[in-house]
């Protein structure tokens, strides 16, 4: 699931207007890639090509507009009862033609350029957003609201997240920050770079991500390095993958000497914390109300 050229605040895409050749009125929006994109006044027949951009057109009140997501779609549940057009990798070109979408979103760090180029070639409009960071999450959701002629919307929507999200950093901003390792996958140890929106909810949260210096977006670190890093608390992800109970942790050699296992500080998000949508927002905010509940405590 997962940094802008980006254009001023306020303003999210060019739109300009036209009509097709069969004589619907259409408009041209700038993606993300600055491409213009030509698509009809109002899209009714969308398809997904990743699960977080599935989440974005429900956060937009656009999920009866939905007609195709992808494989591993898990939120919101009621996206479960749409057709899948296989996985955001290699989704089935024939399975979203047979869809007869009028848009199709796609991810510029998930989707292939391959099936990117292809759909435009059959007459179906493909337009793609550039998630990356925090800010660049809540740039996609403005540029899916335009796309979806849903701009009061997603205004709407990004300044109600920037809003909570600047409460959260001023609850957290004098306390301590404990020092979080977030374990990804076990083995080989997968964590979060600097590039990775996750490092920065986690310093969102009021905490320091020991891994966030580190270049590449997932590296993979022996259990040598972690100890090296001497986290204070250990981030585990619930659901989504495969990861380590607290109760197995602590026996496994190796993890054993981690300053975070010794000291049995362990905190535990479900898989939202991965997405790249509204919804690691608030993943973000239970994060920090896991590390400083005392900052959320009502007087």
């Amino acid at each position: 699931m997962i940094r802008t050229f980006w254009l001023a605040a306020g303003v999210v895409s060019c739109l300009v207007f036209s009509v097709s050749a069969a004589g619907a009125p259409t408009r041209g929006v700038t993606d993300g890639l600055g491409r213009l994109v030509e698509l009809p006044n109002r899209p009714h027949h969308v398809v997904t090509l990743t699960p977080s951009l599935t989440e974005m057109m429900y956060s937009l009140d656009a999920g009866a507009d939905l007609v195709g997501i992808t494989d591993y779609t898990d939120y919101p549940p009621e996206a479960h009862a749409k057709p899948s057009v296989g996985g955001m990798v290699d989704p089935s070109i024939e399975r979203i033609v047979a869809l007869h979408p009028d848009l199709v979103f796609a991810e510029f760090n998930t989707n292939r350029a391959s099936t990117i180029d292809a759909l435009p070639r059959l007459g179906i409009p493909v337009f793609v957003v550039r998630a990356e960071g925090l800010d660049g999450i809540l740039q996609a959701v403005q540029q899916v609201g335009t796309a979806l002629d849903r701009t009061p919307v997603a205004r709407a929507l990004v300044n109600r997240v920037r809003a909570r999200r600047q409460e959260v950093a001023r609850r957290v901003r004098e306390l301590p920050k404990p020092r979080v390792f977030v374990l990804i996958w076990p083995d080989p140890v997968v964590t979060v770079g600097q590039h990775a929106f996750i490092a920065e909810a986690v310093e969102g949260a009021g905490a320091i991500c020991v891994t966030s210096n580190i270049p590449e977006t997932w590296p993979r670190l022996s259990l040598e390095e972690v100890v090296r890093l001497a986290p204070d608390t250990l981030l585990l992800i619930k659901g989504g993958h495969r990861t380590l109970s607290i109760e197995e942790m602590k026996t496994r050699p190796g993890w054993d000497r981690v300053p975070a296992v010794v000291a049995n500080r362990f905190v535990e998000v479900d898989a939202r914390f991965e997405h790249s949508s509204p919804v690691v927002f608030d993943a973000l905010e239970e994060l920090a109300r896991l590390l400083h509940p005392q900052a959320f405590q009502k007087p």
